[in-house]
């Protein structure tokens, strides 16, 4: 019992709870990649915008396509709101112009071959493979992050996000 009390005292600590909030505020990275069309994209191509920044494992695997496919799903709704969806992953620029085309996705997707972004980001894994963790940065027009999504529910995600951005909008 009393080895419990530590790790509980752990779990329950401010502490555990910070990194969810460290990102709230700070301007999202600066970044040069590559689309799924071979066009790099930068953070100017977006200023003035909201933006959903979602790091995601691998194209084609099953939860990056549900995610991506309710993305999909209500894209109409992310453009009534002027919000721009941005993907990104470690594939390459054939891999996501693949996964875009399959699933008929009209919003960008960024190979982070070198994963830098992703390092920048902290969403940088490497076991069991080299891969982006599934999280979400919302960014205002003004380039900060209001919100980070360190756990996301692929079935759930894009809902969510509707919802907090309604609440941001109407600010």
């Amino acid at each position: 019992m009393n080895k419990l009390i530590p790790l509980i005292f752990l779990l329950f600590s401010p502490l555990a709870f910070a990194d969810s909030n460290r990102w709230e505020g700070q301007p999202f990275a600066q970044f040069s990649l590559s689309d799924q069309n071979g066009q790099t994209k930068t953070n100017s191509d977006f200023n003035g915008r909201w933006m959903v920044v979602y790091f995601y494992p691998k194209d084609k695997t099953p939860g990056c396509t549900v995610e991506a496919q309710n993305f999909v799903d209500d894209f109409s709704k992310y453009q009534a709101q002027k919000v721009d969806i941005i993907g990104v992953s470690y594939d390459d620029v054939e891999s996501h112009k693949d996964f875009s085309d399959t699933y008929s996705m009209p919003f960008t997707l960024l190979a982070d071959v070198d994963h830098k972004l992703a390092k920048a980001m902290d969403v940088d894994r490497i076991l069991p493979w080299p891969h982006a963790s599934r999280q979400t940065f919302l960014v205002n027009p003004q380039g900060k992050i209001v919100k980070h999504y360190s756990s996301v529910d692929p079935d759930t995600h894009s809902s969510s996000l509707l919802k907090d951005l309604k609440g941001f909008n109407s600010k």
